[in-house]
């Protein structure tokens, strides 16, 4: 299954509307704090069905949406259509935006459902769109050593804060019941080290580090930075 596939049934993700709706706000809200300016053009690549979308573009002079999956393009057309700074990217329209033309290029929870080809595909794209000194945001990232159990102890706690617990609980009693083979290491997703994600912004002209806090309640994935050089 391909990453747009996989977030063409993104709803099935949260345990609740309640959940959803935390989710992007603390991702938005997150995202927000580094936008490099009040008039920088943001591009969120892979944005999902995102409820929290004014929340980031108040930051911002402009923000494109952009998601492969039709559902979510959709959805967010319907939900952002009389948004002033909002405007939602056909992949067409995503293809024409100009060189040099964006100053923030953020990518959550999408290199995970990417092969290594393809996350360095995606940079490529990205550093090609960014003005010189432009940002590349890679939240999300999985290293090596995360597994299920890490993630489901990050959405209790996420829930507990949220007033979503018990909800969350029956939703993970039912994926240990009906999936329990599949705790553990997941081979199926890409995880990076430090080093690699490192390496592979700075291969595509990115001078990176890695953030101290991950966007998002994980704690235990990373997020990375890159300035376009």
């Amino acid at each position: 299954m391909s990453w747009r596939e996989i977030l063409n049934r993104e709803p099935a993700r949260y345990v609740n509307t309640r959940h959803h709706l935390l989710h992007f706000e603390t991702i938005a809200k997150d995202v927000a704090a580094l936008v490099p300016a009040p008039d920088a053009t943001v591009l969120d690549y892979g944005c999902g069905d995102t409820m929290a979308a004014d929340l980031l573009a108040a930051k911002c002079g402009r923000l494109y949406l952009y998601d492969g999956a039709p559902k979510i393009e959709a959805s967010l057309r319907q939900r952002y259509a009389n948004a002033e700074r909002i405007i939602v990217l056909s992949e067409a329209a995503l293809k024409a935006l100009p060189d040099a033309s964006l100053d923030m290029v953020v990518c959550n929870s999408i290199f995970q459902y990417l092969s290594r080809e393809e996350c360095r595909t995606l940079v490529g794209f990205a550093a090609k769109k960014l003005r010189l000194g432009g940002r590349i945001l890679v939240g999300n990232v999985l290293p090596p050593h995360v597994d299920t159990v890490a993630d489901g102890l990050a959405l209790l706690d996420f829930a507990y804060r949220g007033g979503f617990f018990l909800a969350a609980l029956r939703r993970l009693a039912l994926a240990f019941v009906t999936k329990y083979r599949h705790l553990g290491p997941r081979p199926a997703l890409t995880t990076f080290t430090i080093p690699d994600m490192l390496r592979l912004l700075s291969i595509e002209g990115f001078e990176a580090r890695r953030i101290d806090q991950n966007i998002g309640h994980n704690h235990a994935h990373m997020t990375f930075i890159g300035k376009r050089l």
